[in-house]
């Protein structure tokens, strides 16, 4: 009788208050413990969003510098000496349409550029060599509440290059400033694109280009 009593409470399983004791004991384990997951998911959320900004800042700093360095637009059309340099024609133009001043880029679907630089480009296909004209636009796209930052790239008769480079533009942020005078023939020698991006819950991110001309 004594084994047979012993062994049926061994089979009955847990009692109501060791249940609830249990409960309890999960809970005080659990709450801490998902809020410690869900900051960790956050955090590499934040984190994955901050890198794609400053990857978007890096890549856009590329290509503005080397446009920026390489801007200036000769008027060929002028006789001059051999010791005096072929003037400038105006090289930079602000809020500029696919064909401003004669210089097409894209086509009517195409947005006004916030800036475009154009260059001199030569034609070695030929002989002697063609001078033509290089158009390099950067534009903004509508993406949802934010925009995308597009560099449009038109050479000769080729189709243009147009390519993404930084998302998640605050579109009120956009800013164009030149060293002197922008649309000028007077080409200036730096020319500066600042703007702010922003994604997620990340705080925002202010972006500046800064191009250097290469010639004088």
């Amino acid at each position: 009788m004594r084994l047979t009593s012993r062994a049926s409470r061994r089979e009955a399983g847990f009692t109501l208050v060791e249940l609830l004791v249990a409960v309890a004991i999960l809970g005080i384990i659990t709450v801490p413990l998902a809020n410690v997951v869900i900051g960790m998911l956050r955090n590499t959320t934040d984190t994955s969003d901050r890198l794609a900004l400053s990857h978007d800042a890096q890549i856009s700093a590329t290509y503005f510098g080397a446009d920026v360095a390489a801007v200036g637009l000769r008027d060929y059309s002028l006789v001059v000496t051999p010791d005096t340099p072929v003037p400038y024609l105006k090289s930079v133009e602000l809020n500029a349409a696919f064909d401003a001043d004669g210089h097409v880029c894209g086509t009517s679907a195409t947005p006004v550029a916030a800036v475009r630089l154009l260059s001199d480009d030569w034609d070695t296909s030929v002989s002697p060599p063609a001078a033509r004209v290089a158009v390099i636009g950067y534009y903004l796209s509508p993406a949802g509440t934010v925009r995308e930052l597009h560099r449009i790239k038109c050479v000769g008769s080729a189709p243009p290059v147009d390519v993404i480079v930084a998302h998640y533009v605050d579109p009120a942020s956009l800013l164009v400033t030149c060293s002197s005078t922008c649309e000028s023939a007077t080409v200036p020698q730096q020319v500066t694109v600042s703007y702010t991006s922003t994604k997620g819950a990340v705080a925002a991110y202010p972006v500046t280009l800064i191009g250097q001309r290469r010639q004088s």
